[in-house]
């Protein structure tokens, strides 16, 4: 007759001991090699196969390590951990450590049964993080089966590297440019969505009435948002043009997502109030429809509201879990580096004679256009001021710019009414905050209001074209000497343009006007988003050449297809603004991609170029960009401008323009007659939306979890799991170790090469699966880098990548069998005369296993988790004084003071090993107050809702496996008289 086996218990099969899992069955153990990961679980049939109980065998006495044996063997086994004990089931399989505070939003999650949350942080402080932590928690947990993410396409490879890289999702792209192939692929009446889990989704593709409609009916039970302000629209708006337009639509998407009520919804934005208050309601009521309608002003309202909101500025974040945030100590601070405030400054530059006279030709131009067509009508009027403002942006811009813009017919021009003239006119012409179709908007606008270009715009293009260059082109000479300033300061800096012809134009004048080792590169938006990574990718990276040149500089020349989404803090350090946008809000966008985490450079250098003399962008740096940093110093945080706000001054200003020319261009805009009352709407507006977001980020945002919350869950997760520079220093220990050849630059990046031709075979053998055969056969140089964003052939520093692995269960496996040939880093038995204690002690390395009873909404799962923790006692076992954690984890940094006789050593270690019975009864209540301390943790985190807790059990398996056992004596002289019994 076979035995039962409860789930956590160890049996022997197969030469090799097992955990039996709980979806085991009398006639099937479903099993998990001891210390092996989820990809190593087999079925066995014990009617077949024999399976005996298994005890863990105690360690040898006669197979002693060094003072660092008891370190490699606890990290390594921690490595091998993918599903800890603790509240966060995903932690231990993720390739990132999350900061502190970006747990925050994981508490809040948790405490929900359905999760509902804006998460509305600061850019740059990683709320990608935090809804990937969100995401893979709720999947590890059962409590959601699919995922999908809706962003913008520019935004979407992105979206699916982070979360393949750093998180193990691995999603696929549902684009415009995907969905035929994705279609050929499913089966008959079967929707994408039902057969990708896992999908992120462009806002433009779900446009579409089919698309839509299949998405809502087969929608997955989690989904993420992000800039979500751009999905909804305010109820008063008005003439909005495609953006609002395309914003109602996808509100109206939203609004059917939500409905349904057991869905979890992620809705992410740094800017969730837009300037319109009741578009922050209209984005509260799909976190919740009674949000929408709360009294905010109420503390009861408030503190419903802190229950699915979170904002926070850097300042909140810089230093966290410090005693200014109520913690008793310093102990677990976390101080992350932002870059400090930016320096910045507004460098104008004077037209050439030869360009002065071509713009005052085109204002001529402009100026006739527009009188003859208010004559003609409505829709001639609208086409023409959108051919104006086209053709002054692109002469303002570059000479290639106006060039091509002078021969190219208007988007507008097309156009059957006026409202249809502004919606196809406005895009292009305008920089909207609230567009989020980024994609297509860099191309040069066309001017012309026929197919044939009239011969007064012909001419102009003609002159333009002969204006190339620094020598007539004062702008593109002041930017070569401003670059030529930042490249000598070691700078890496970004050139935003506005149009493609004024990039491609600017990198092919600097090519050799910035020093022989300033590598220059441009991305528009002629190149798909895929493209564009690659080639910041090769300028980033460099030639063979450039490698490891401290000379070399990086100049990127960009559109604002790049100004949002793409992370380039890792590459570069400064931003010019080449064209001046008309809206500051855009400006931030752009600035965001480079001053956020992860940026080296405590200070990042902004320079915004103005014409002086041109009657355009003084004015709109006077109204616009004055008032919106003013507002940011004055908050802390950056306020969208209204777009009714930036196009009213931007109107105003070709209005006057056009009226007065450039002469007039050093008057003030708020002394002009007719203007004074509609400049005074636009302030208070102004002021009214930064009002907002202040209330909305001191008064609405209440912390609805105390730092002090945050830092008992960091420890815990912290002890159980350790942290990344553990595994860098575990991986360069144990490969020095195993024989490989390891060069440490020690350059401050982390990152070391090895390699692993003189290691073990069976090492090599297991890195050559998981980096590639030729690779390992011809000792190539494996870089491991300490970012999880790594190319084939290469290591990540982080816990779950499959090198790391490979190296911690070679460690582990040589350490559990000493027959293992060859060097063995780590091993189950030390002894070390260190004078870092007074008396005997003895640490233990002990592997505890716990059944997990798991409510979710989808029923109970039945889990088996380990977790490893350090014990240690002073004296013999027979009367052990136990130590506390702090001081057990402090004993793996002593150090031998004195060498220790090796039959001696054996001797004293033999001790240790026959008392092994008698702790067994303090190790078994270790486990079981664990188990309550791991109990209380799962229902303190998500103690707002009992339902979730509810059938929740965490039960030690018996009994533990001591896995490593390690004495630490004094030095003879210092050793104090002990009685007999325990000398």
């Amino acid at each position: 007759m076979s035995l039962t086996y409860t789930a956590g218990s160890l049996v022997a099969a197969r030469g090799r001991e097992w955990v039996v899992l709980p979806e085991s069955a009398p006639d099937m153990l479903v099993l998990r090699p001891l210390g092996g990961s989820e990809d190593d679980i087999a079925a066995v049939f014990p009617a077949f196969e024999e399976v005996r109980p298994a005890e863990f065998a105690a360690p040898n006495a006669t197979d002693l390590g060094d003072q660092r044996a008891a370190g490699l063997l606890r990290t390594a086994l921690r490595i091998g951990f993918r599903s800890g004990a603790g509240p966060f089931r995903s932690l231990a399989s993720i390739a990132v450590e999350p900061r502190a505070y970006q747990l925050v939003p994981l508490l809040m999650a948790l405490r929900q049964r359905t999760v509902r949350l804006l998460i509305s942080d600061d850019v740059g402080i990683g709320k990608t993080v935090e809804a990937g932590l969100i995401a893979k928690e709720l999947l590890a947990q059962g409590e959601a089966t699919r995922l999908a993410v809706l962003c913008s396409p520019a935004l979407a490879e992105q979206w699916q590297a982070e979360l393949r890289e750093k998180f193990g999702i691995d999603a696929e792209l549902v684009l415009a440019s995907t969905v035929s192939r994705l279609e050929r692929g499913l089966e008959l009446g079967q929707s994408l969505f039902d057969k990708h889990p896992y999908t992120i989704i462009s806002t433009d593709f779900i446009k579409s009435t089919r698309h839509r409609e299949d998405f809502v009916k087969h929608c997955p039970d989690l989904v993420i948002v992000d800039e979500a302000h751009s999905c909804v629209a305010a109820d008063d708006a008005t003439n909005g043009g495609t953006s609002s337009a395309a914003n109602q639509l996808r509100y109206e998407l939203l609004r059917r997502v939500s409905a349904k009520e057991d869905r979890h919804l992620l809705l992410l934005t740094a800017t969730p109030h837009s300037g319109k208050e009741s578009a922050f309601r209209n984005l509260l009521g799909l976190v919740r429809p009674e949000l929408a309608t709360l009294d905010l002003e109420s503390p009861a309202g408030r503190a419903k509201l802190a229950e699915h909101f979170v904002a926070r500025k850097r300042a909140d974040v810089r230093e966290y879990l410090t005693k200014e945030d109520g913690l008793a100590d310093d102990s677990l601070a976390e101080r992350t580096a932002f870059p400090s405030d930016r320096w910045t400054k507004d460098e104008p530059y004077k037209l050439t004679p030869a360009y002065r006279a071509l713009l005052d030709d085109a204002i001529a131009y402009a100026r006739d256009r527009v009188a003859a067509a208010g004559e003609q009508g409505k829709r001639e009027a609208r086409i023409a001021w959108w051919s104006v403002i086209a053709l002054l942006r692109s002469m303002v811009s570059s000479p290639a710019a106006a060039a091509q813009t002078l021969k190219t017919r208007s988007e507008s021009a097309a156009a059957r009414t006026a409202l249809e003239a502004d919606l196809l006119g406005a895009p292009v012409a305008s920089d909207s905050a609230e567009n989020d179709r980024l994609e297509g908007m860099d191309v040069a606008p066309g001017a012309a209001e026929s197919e044939e270009a009239g011969a007064r715009l012909l001419e102009l293009s003609r002159r333009a074209a002969e204006l190339v260059g620094p020598a007539e082109d004062a702008k593109l000479k002041a930017l070569i000497r401003h670059l030529k300033g930042l490249v000598a300061d070691g700078y890496h800096p970004i050139v935003f343009c506005r149009y493609i012809p004024t990039a491609e134009y600017l990198a092919t004048q600097l090519e050799g006007k910035l020093g022989k080792k300033t590598r220059i590169a441009a991305v528009t938006g002629t190149l798909s988003p895929q493209q564009r990574l690659e080639r910041i990718e090769q300028l980033a990276t460099g030639s063979a050449e450039d490698a490891g040149d401290p000379a070399v500089r990086r100049v990127l020349i960009a559109t604002d297809c790049l100004s949002e989404g793409v992370n380039l803090q890792h590459h570069f350090d400064a931003v010019v603004h080449y064209d001046l946008a008309w809206n500051p809000t855009r400006h931030d966008q752009r600035e965001g991609r480079v001053d956020r985490y992860g940026q080296k450079r405590d200070q990042v250098r902004v320079i915004t170029m103005y014409g002086e003399d041109n009657g355009i962008d003084g004015k709109v740096l006077e109204v616009l960009f004055k008032k919106h940093r003013q507002i940011l110093k004055d908050l802390g945080i950056s306020v969208s401008v209204p777009d009714e706000t930036a196009s009213g001054v931007t109107d105003a200003v070709v209005e006057w323009l056009l009226l007065h020319g450039r002469q007039g261009s050093q008057e003030s805009l708020f002394d002009l007659d007719g203007h004074q009352e509609s400049f005074d709407r636009i302030e208070r507006e102004w002021n009214s939306a930064a009002e907002r977001e202040k209330t909305s980020r001191s008064k609405y945002a209440q912390r609805a979890i105390h730092p002090e919350e945050v830092a008992r869950e960091v420890a815990a997760v912290r002890a159980a799991l350790g942290g990344a520079d553990e595994v860098r220093g575990f991986a360069l220990e144990a490969l020095r170790d195993l024989d490989a050849l390891v060069r440490d630059p020690r350059d401050g990046s982390g990152d070391f090469t090895a390699q692993t031709g003189g290691t073990p075979a069976g090492l090599r053998d297991a890195l050559a699966a998981t980096l590639g055969g030729r690779i390992v056969e011809e000792d190539r140089e494996i870089p491991f880098r300490t970012t999880p964003a790594i190319a084939r052939g290469e290591a990540a520093l982080v816990r779950t990548d499959p090198a790391i692995g490979a190296i911690a269960a070679y460690v582990l496996d040589s350490a559990l069998d000493a027959n293992t040939p060859g060097p063995r880093p780590a091993r189950r038995c030390g002894v070390v005369t260190t004078d870092a204690v007074k008396v005997r002690t003895t640490l233990l390395l002990v592997r505890y296993r716990f059944h997990l009873t798991l409510p979710s909404r989808t029923g109970e799962r039945q889990l088996v988790a380990e977790d490893a923790r350090l014990l240690a006692y002073e004296g013999v076992p027979a009367r052990a004084r136990w130590l506390d954690d702090d001081a057990a984890a402090a004993l793996l940094a002593a150090r031998a003071t004195a060498s220790t006789h090796e039959q001696a050593a054996r001797n004293h270690i033999s001790k240790d090993l026959a008392g092994l019975p008698d702790l067994a009864a303090h190790l078994t209540e270790y486990g079981t107050r664990l188990a309550a301390e791991l109990d209380a943790s799962h229902r303190r985190v998500r103690k707002a809702n009992e339902e979730i807790v509810r059938g929740l059990k965490v039960v030690p398996q018996e009994p533990a496996d001591v896995l490593g056992v390690y004495l630490y004596l004094p030095p003879v002289a210092s050793a104090p008289t002990v009685s007999g019994a325990e000398a």
